[in-house]
């Protein structure tokens, strides 16, 4: 099947599998804070709208420095970008021709951002249903590898790794001279998450991803950041296009790092959120994946292949983010966003019209 790389803009995926789009339709595939963008996103968008005409600061220093102070780290320890995916594919770039581990099921954009610079991949499947990541049976890939793509909490299993594992994966990929790319796009919905940012000033290798995108909801405007030493920043943002940082997402940043308790409240609804629905799973003979985060993989546990379980659920107006482009999964799990309490609850109502049914 030729299905789309990416969860969201549902009709693709439809038109791919020969479905007519429903009118009416829940997309569980993106993985945004359901609460949407902080209410002062809103309220300051008229002021926002006469910086259209200038050309946005190609330094993003005020944005630079508000992050630096939160995490409390120079600011030339800080590259921004036009959200996650562009970061990526600048430490791609960085790396071409280079030999890459990915840490699997993973997301996709590594892989495919690294094909495009030629180079070598090479995959370290985790095992399902408790994807768990292991220090001994990944040092034979790191012998001879460049760098290693590691997505801490994960996507698409949701999965926070013990930090002891993470910073025993950094320490012998100092000694293997093999960068660490660690995409913490999710971070910042887990509760008392230990951040990796304090290390960067003891490991030269380690590079870190963030996304403001799905945190903020602001997938249609695009934010994100690269932490590492200087030298590393330097390096990478070689091969980023002048103005790639718009104007509204740098003040939309800036407005955003001001505002914790939007946060605070964010992991407190995800949280209570993720309960209801895991409860609910166990109780209906469906297995969820142990996340800690705004996401999860979800199967049958009834259903050897969750194909039929999968077009139901399109058929219904659920529409879940297929696994088939995930190595290690391919197909065998749906990931779901966690929605607000009505979508959630529409999802349990579905559920039990298929569990009716099988």
């Amino acid at each position: 099947m030729n299905l789309p790389s990416h969860g969201s803009n549902p009709q693709h995926l439809f038109k791919s599998l020969g479905l007519s789009f429903p009118e009416k339709y829940i997309d569980f595939s993106a993985n945004i804070n359901p609460l949407g963008p902080p209410r002062a996103l809103k309220e300051k968008w008229n002021d926002f709208y006469q910086e259209i005409t200038v050309y946005p600061d190609p330094f993003a220093e005020k944005l630079r420095q508000r992050i630096a102070h939160r995490e409390q780290i120079p600011v030339d320890y800080i590259l921004i970008g036009n959200g996650g995916a562009e970061l990526i594919t600048l430490v791609a770039r960085f790396l071409s021709g280079k030999k890459v581990v990915v840490v699997e099921p993973s997301f996709s954009e590594y892989e495919k951002a690294c094909r495009a610079t030629d180079c070598e991949i090479q995959y370290h499947q985790l095992l399902e249903p408790h994807f768990e990541l292991s220090m001994e049976q990944l040092l034979p890939s790191l012998s001879s590898a460049d760098a290693l793509f590691l997505c801490n909490p994960n996507n698409p299993t949701g999965i926070q790794y013990p930090v002891s594992t993470v910073l025993s994966i950094i320490q012998e990929c100092e000694k293997q001279n093999c960068f660490v790319v660690l995409d913490e796009a999710f971070y910042d919905f887990l509760i008392n998450y230990e951040s990796f940012i304090p290390y960067l000033n003891k490991f030269s290798n380690l590079i870190i991803i963030r996304s403001m995108t799905k945190m903020y909801a602001i997938p249609g405007i695009r934010l994100g950041y690269l932490a590492a030493a200087p030298a590393l920043i330097a390096e990478i943002s070689k091969y980023q296009p002048h103005w790639s940082i718009n104007s509204i997402a740098l003040l939309a940043g800036e407005l955003f790092l001001q505002d914790e308790e939007f946060i605070n409240m964010t992991q407190v609804y995800i949280s209570e959120e993720r309960e209801r629905l895991l409860a609910f799973f166990k109780k209906h003979n469906f297995v969820m994946t142990t996340s800690q985060v705004n996401f999860y993989l979800l199967r049958d546990s009834d259903q050897k292949e969750q194909n039929n379980f999968f077009e139901f659920l399109l058929l219904k107006g659920i529409i879940p983010r297929h696994t088939y482009n995930f190595p290690g999964l391919e197909g065998k799990w749906l990931r779901f966003a966690i929605k607000n309490k009505q979508e959630n609850s529409k999802l349990m109502e579905v559920l039990l019209e298929w569990r009716q049914l099988h």
